[in-house]
């Protein structure tokens, strides 16, 4: 959700009920059999909804259309308007009800809780460290998670003395600002290093540090790092591809700037490979052209009153350099390549932050004992490849990725097993749990329990009218069923919780996933 992980490709946080933003894989097969360049038009041909929108067309119709990933990064992090680097708007708040989506931890503050419960239980489980500890937040959004956790863990003096340094990796001065706020207060002094802003914490005056990328976070193998990411992973950009059917004398050579011949080295006979009439094209963007309209686009009925968008998605009509190599990186991928008309979704940042997080707490190279943990909360398919998920959000309503860039909250579902991949093969010294739906994960740590605490505080508290206190009690309701809500697109189903702690041989499961406390 945010900006630090930004410049490499971040963000996070969503809306809580998204459903797919169709490609159109007819018009994207006809792109790919009669591909054609925009025509640029002039300036006053046109309007543009968005500073970027015209930044973004001028690129294109100087070196072609882009991969849908740069297409991504440029409308969330661009500095011309991004999305969360660069608002439009004064005053604009992407996050809660007033804002364009709202997430678990806007919805009640029993979530964050429950996720410093988690790390508590951790801590315990790994000998009650006395000290080193690290709390890691990547993509914060406006603090509110680590605010409930930070004041959870005050309640545990022995895990709270043990904590060194609360990470916030923010790459947006405008959430750094709201975050200190939220965790510091207004008038809390933030001061600048080589290494990022500095404040100090309203709870227990734990030092709090600001980095704008994972990387400026000091890598000690004595610390014991506790991550959180939540709506981090959604919000990161994609490459998307799709198998097409080649007659062997009608393969094209790669011409373009974007096309370039790779030897890759698969499993199976290379000839065999070189031969096969199914190749990967990679989705790319380019300018709708004048005078499109939504049946062309195959746009969604429900957002037939918009304007029609400015970009559209379309398949490359020649292999390019990321189509030759990413579906490549896991038999996951290769066993659809002789599915005519597959599509994947393949996210490369994602593998990077999975080597952050696992050499943090598994090492290599120079930690010799494995500790700490981390947990990942974000939506998406269990065991499957991504398909065709980028999806649009714009104040809490579903319209297309592809219109108003830099105004528009661009998200795609999360490849759960690909993290699980990517945190295994870069580190020995840690093990994978999950992922479990959040409704599993929160009734298991005792969000209907909690929710009962908060009622039955609410109707001891003197000096509040009986309806007031009887709405209160209703929104406590609301709140907590929702997180856990099984429904079709509900948020206890669709989202997912995943785990990664230091690596004991299976002895031992995590509480929240089929396992206790070990104290």
């Amino acid at each position: 959700m945010r900006s630090n992980a930004l410049r490499s490709a971040q963000c996070g946080l969503r809306c809580l009920s998204r459903r797919q933003v169709s490609y159109n894989s007819k018009v994207a097969y006809q792109s790919y059999r009669s591909f054609t360049a925009t025509v640029p038009c002039r300036e006053e041909e046109r309007k543009w909804t968005t500073p970027l929108a015209k930044q973004l067309t001028e690129a294109i119709n100087t070196t072609g259309p882009i991969p849908l990933a740069s297409y991504m990064r440029m409308c969330l992090t661009s500095d011309t308007g991004g999305y969360y680097t660069g608002a439009l708007e004064k005053g604009r708040d992407q996050f809660g009800r007033k804002g364009d989506f709202i997430t678990s931890p806007e919805i009640s503050q029993i979530f964050g809780e429950l996720v410093g419960i988690w790390f508590i239980a951790e801590w315990m489980s790994q000998g009650r460290p006395k000290q080193g500890v690290e709390l890691i937040e990547i993509g914060p959004g406006r603090g509110t998670l680590m605010d409930d956790m930070l004041r959870t863990m005050r309640n545990f003096k022995d895990m709270s003395s043990s904590i060194e340094t609360v990470y916030m990796v923010e790459a947006s001065a405008e959430l750094r600002t709201a975050q200190k706020n939220l965790l510091c207060g207004e008038d809390a002094a933030m001061t600048e290093s080589k290494i990022g802003w500095h404040s100090t914490c309203k709870y227990s005056g734990l030092p709090i540090v600001w980095t704008d990328s994972i990387k400026a976070i000091p890598q000690d193998p004595n610390k014991t790092p506790f991550i959180v990411t939540h709506e981090f992973f959604d919000a990161l950009p994609i490459h998307a591809f799709q198998v097409v059917e080649v007659p062997q004398n009608q393969q094209p050579t790669p011409t373009d700037s974007n096309a370039t011949k790779v030897s890759i080295s698969r499993p199976g006979s290379p000839s065999a490979a070189a031969s096969s009439p199914f190749q990967w094209r990679e989705m790319v963007v380019s300018p709708t052209p004048k005078g499109t309209t939504h049946a062309d686009l195959g746009t969604p009925k429900s957002q037939h009153h918009d304007p029609v968008p400015e970009f559209q998605l379309t398949l490359s009509p020649s292999p390019t350099r990321h189509a030759q190599y990413l579906p490549s990186t896991s038999p996951r991928y290769e066993a659809l390549k002789s599915t005519p008309g597959a599509l994947i979704e393949i996210c490369p940042d994602a593998s990077l932050y999975m080597t952050f997080i696992a050499t943090r707490i598994g090492g290599p190279p120079s930690k010799v004992r494995p500790s700490g943990a981390a947990l990942i909360l974000d939506y998406g398919p269990s065991d499957t490849v991504p398909a065709n998920t980028v999806r649009g959000i714009r104040q809490h309503c579903h319209v297309s990725p592809f219109s108003s860039p830099g105004l528009v909250d661009l998200s795609a579902d999360v490849d759960f097993t690909g993290l699980a991949e990517s945190a295994l093969r870069a580190s020995p010294g840690v093990e994978v749990h999950g992922p479990v739906d959040q409704a599993y994960f929160l009734e298991t740590m005792g969000v209907r329990q909690r929710a009962e605490m908060l009622v039955k505080k609410l109707e001891q508290t003197q000096g509040q009218g009986k309806d007031s206190i009887e709405e209160k009690k209703r929104e406590i309701e609301r709140s907590w069923k929702r997180l856990v809500d099984r429904g079709p697109g509900g948020m206890g189903k669709v989202y997912k919780v995943l785990a990664i702690l230091p690596e004991n041989e299976g002895r031992r499961r995590p509480v929240g996933f089929g396992g206790d406390v070990n104290a």
